[in-house]
């Protein structure tokens, strides 16, 4: 079916689907669209950059906040930039940025590790559906394809995330919605890890840059 331009419904749906694999689920959420002649996303230029570590020339930046892992963490997942699959449903999100030292230098070969729920709150953790790895280019730069994470009991939406450069130190965070009511109550939220999101033709555009320590 057609991609909702809004997780709205998705999160309404998400807020009653338990953190288990249990197959009593409410409906689904749309399918996500994967043709390649959509129009494309808008710029993500039009994104507020303002909040984003080193952006605007800044020289400098402190370290991503490190939060916990959560129960939920696969090692070895596959190595791919989208961990969307045949028939996957939600609010399809591509997440773009870049991983800096904390003097704004870019970080080649930086690895990025993300995991989270799917669109009704439940983590695969059979396999490895939402999970994958991947490393930035020369420039420090990353995208990952994926939907946006649905709630369960006592969290907000959240995407895991962990972040190492080269032989350097291994960073553990979680990524967070902006105007989610949630946020409110969830005691592990931090503000300085909100994603910038913008609407796009198929989804939503979203940034965020990762600050690691110099190895």
């Amino acid at each position: 079916g057609p991609l909702r331009s809004s997780g709205a419904a998705d999160r309404a749906i998400a807020t009653t689907a338990p953190n288990n694999n249990s197959t009593d689920q409410t409906t689904p959420p749309a399918s996500v669209s994967t043709a390649t002649n959509a129009v494309p996303p808008t710029a993500s230029s039009n994104i507020d950059t303002s909040t984003l570590a080193c952006g605007n020339g800044s020289q400098s930046a402190t370290v991503t906040p490190e939060l916990t892992e959560g129960p939920y963490f696969t090692a070895n997942s596959p190595e791919r930039a989208s961990l969307l699959e045949d028939g996957t449903v939600g609010t399809k999100l591509v997440i773009t940025g870049y991983v800096y030292t904390t003097d704004c230098q870019p970080v080649a070969n930086a690895l990025l590790d993300f995991w989270q729920a799917d669109a009704n709150g439940v983590y695969d953790n059979s396999g490895y559906n939402f999970r994958g790895h991947q490393f930035t280019d020369a420039n420090g730069y990353y995208q990952v394809t994926t939907v946006v994470p649905g709630i369960y009991t006592g969290r907000t939406e959240h995407i895991h995330v962990k972040v190492q450069a080269p032989n350097g130190k291994l960073i553990t965070s979680q990524l967070f919605f902006p105007g989610v009511a949630e946020n409110d109550t969830d005691r592990i939220f931090d503000q300085g890890l909100l994603l910038a999101i913008q609407e796009s033709s198929d989804g939503q555009q979203a940034q965020f840059n990762f600050v690691v320590p110099a190895p």
